[in-house]
C-alpha cells in the first residue's frame, strides 16, 4: 500500500471524498462501483469492483475459442485493462492498460467497425490495430468490451468476424446481468 499524505474526514451521513487526483490515476469515474474491505491492523481498502473481473478464467477460454473461429486475435477488457487474450501473445497484451481511443469508442456504446484502416490501437504499448470493438453493455452500464485486433495473417474484420465480436459482446453482457 502506498501513502498518498492526503487527509479526509468523514462527514456526518459516513461520507468520504476520494481525492480528484486519485480518481483520475486510478480511473474512478463517477458511479463507478468500490469493494470495500478491511484489514487486520484497522484499514480500509477500496477496491474498484469489475464485473468482468469475476469471469476471468471464463473470458481467457471464451477469447481463445473466439480467435479460433475467426483469423484475428482477441482481447477482451473490462473498462480499464486488458482481461482475456485469444489467438494473441498473452504476455504482451494481458493487463495493459486501455487507450483513450479505445475508451472513447467504448463510450459511444455502439459497434466500431475500422473500414478506413487507421491506426487505432486498443491497448497501451500494442502495436496490433483495432479491427472491431463491441462494447459490453450490462444493466444499462458500460462493463467492457471484446476487440477484434489485425494480426500477420489478417489485418481487417470479415462480415463473420463483425458478427462473431457483436455475439460475443451480448453474451457477456448476459453473462454480467
Amino acid at each position: 500500500m502506498k501513502a498518498t499524505g492526503i487527509v479526509r474526514r468523514i462527514d456526518d451521513l459516513g461520507r468520504v471524498v476520494i481525492p480528484k487526483e486519485i480518481r483520475r490515476t486510478m480511473r474512478i469515474r463517477e458511479g463507478d462501483p468500490l469493494e470495500i474491505y478491511t484489514g487486520t491492523d484497522g484499514e480500509v481498502i477500496f477496491k474498484k469492483y469489475s464485473p468482468m473481473g469475476e469471469m476471468i478464467g471464463f473470458a481467457g477460454d471464451f477469447a481463445v475459442a473466439l480467435a479460433g473461429g475467426c483469423n484475428l486475435a482477441v482481447i477482451i477488457c473490462d473498462r480499464d485493462r486488458c482481461v482475456a487474450v485469444g489467438g494473441a501473445s498473452k504476455r504482451d497484451l494481458l493487463e495493459k492498460s486501455v487507450t483513450p481511443e479505445l475508451e472513447k469508442i467504448v463510450e459511444d456504446r455502439r459497434l466500431f467497425v475500422n473500414k478506413d484502416g487507421s491506426s487505432l490501437f486498443a491497448l497501451a504499448g500494442c502495436e496490433q490495430k483495432i479491427c472491431v470493438a463491441a462494447p459490453v453493455i450490462a444493466a444499462g452500464d458500460i462493463v467492457g468490451c471484446v476487440v477484434l485486433l489485425a494480426t500477420e495473417n489478417a489485418d481487417s474484420a470479415t462480415d463473420s468476424d463483425i458478427n462473431l465480436a457483436e455475439v460475443a459482446a451480448r453474451f457477456l453482457s448476459i453473462r454480467n446481468e
